[in-house]
């Protein structure tokens, strides 16, 4: 372990964050996917592109159903592949619905248009996940960097604000390779100074699967070939090994107060930052602070109680009442940092006094770590599971699935 690890460790002891309660059985989301075909090549992308791969109704019904017996969830992400190629994508939308789950899309968004959109919300559609950033070859933009893309970003938020009235949640998620994580606190400002249109920031660091004649791979007894995957190289020039404690870093060369308040460990390291979940409070004049362990507790607790599921997305109007959030001020220090920062500000920034309080989560997610021992360090309480021959099963590794029936297994070679 690094100094930088270890260091970031002691301050942020696991025992001072909360543990989010998530599990395979009860968990805030699930994953479904009615298409494995897609419109735009992702460098990272853990899909293999098919084009006759488009999901029946039925078959996307019986998925429903399978959640529906084994799995509480608050809301279902509608992925790929890219789910708005599918053409009964709004159907989709309305059978999660109905189900009195939330359905957000996470898409590419190259399909996307205000027609199309507008029958989406009709159909009963929370909200988006846009996943943009200078790893996909997206025409008309190719060769932009994190900040150039912001424009792109800036346009899509744009148009949920406009068509969806304000209702509808909006995320942006993008990949963290070696070349572009510097940009992760001028994305992170970029998302205060648009905190009205902008509700989450999601950063996937950069994973691959690397061969290199270490492991040899079986499912169960029988040998297979790794290097048949989407997700897997022989070698790599770049790191596959960036830590979310990383990403934090650079977070604070910007914000030297970043404060996460609640995670997800690793399947075989339970100390390892796998979803790493902050919350901050502020506008585009000033952030205030970040919540603690006790606020998220307290809401994760009191969703579940009220409505059987934790919570996974909030809606809009909940996350511009930032001064109401100032009840938790008894149970959770974050906030009484929040409310004394905020009434501070009525003396050294007025502007930041007088402006709405927002709440805009940024999250940081460590993908499967691949041990020598030939571990593999999965997130434990993972929202991105899906459904495979009816069992629940990570998203992530849905190639292994398709390909073998089951998860790969690696072996150090003597």
């Amino acid at each position: 372990m690094s100094n930088t690890e270890q260091n970031f460790n002691n301050e942020l002891n696991i025992k001072k964050l909360y543990r989010l309660p998530w599990n395979l059985a009860d968990n805030s989301i699930s994953w479904i996917e009615p298409t494995s075909k897609c419109n735009l090549y992702c460098d990272g992308c853990y899909r293999e592109n098919r084009a006759n791969s488009h999901k029946t109704l039925d078959e996307i019904a019986h998925e429903l159903d399978v959640f529906e017996k084994y799995r509480r969830t608050d809301g279902v992400s509608i992925a790929g592949g890219e789910p708005l190629l599918h053409p009964d994508i709004c159907e989709i939308v309305r059978m999660v619905k109905k189900k009195g789950w939330k359905p957000v899309i996470n898409t590419n968004a190259i399909a996307l248009t205000e027609e199309l959109l507008k029958k989406l919300i009709k159909a009963g559609l929370d909200g988006f996940t846009f996943h943009i950033d200078s790893g996909q070859q997206r025409p008309n933009w190719k060769g932009k960097n994190e900040i150039e893309l912001n424009e792109l970003r800036l346009q899509l938020a744009k148009m949920l604000q406009k068509i969806g009235k304000g209702k509808l949640s909006c995320s942006f998620n993008l990949t963290v390779y070696p070349e572009n994580i510097h940009y992760i606190p001028q994305l992170t400002k970029f998302a205060q100074e648009h905190f009205d249109k902008i509700h989450v920031m999601v950063f996937i660091l950069y994973r691959m699967g690397i061969i290199n004649g270490l492991h040899d791979t079986f499912v169960g007894n029988e040998q297979v070939y790794w290097d048949e995957l989407s997700y897997t190289k022989e070698s790599d020039n770049r790191r596959v090994n960036i830590t979310s404690i990383e990403a934090v870093d650079e977070m604070r060369k910007l914000y030297p107060d970043f404060m996460p308040s609640a995670f997800l460990n690793g399947t075989e390291d339970a100390g390892s930052l796998k979803w790493l979940l902050t919350g901050r409070m502020g506008n585009k004049h000033q952030i205030f602070g970040y919540v603690g362990q006790k606020f998220m507790e307290i809401v994760q607790t009191a969703n579940h109680l009220t409505t059987g599921s934790y919570l996974a997305y909030s809606k809009t109007n909940w996350l511009k009442r930032g001064r109401l959030y100032f009840l938790f001020a008894p149970f959770d220090k974050g906030i009484r940092t929040i409310m004394k920062n905020y009434f501070k500000s009525l003396f050294i920034n007025p502007k930041a006094f007088f402006s709405r309080i927002r709440f805009q989560s940024i999250m940081i997610i460590q993908p499967a770590d691949v041990y020598d021992s030939g571990r593999i360090n999965m997130c434990d309480g993972c929202p991105d599971i899906s459904i495979w021959n009816d069992k629940l099963v990570w998203s992530c590794r849905m190639e292994e699935q398709m390909r073998w029936g089951d998860n790969v297994n690696l072996v150090p070679k003597k």
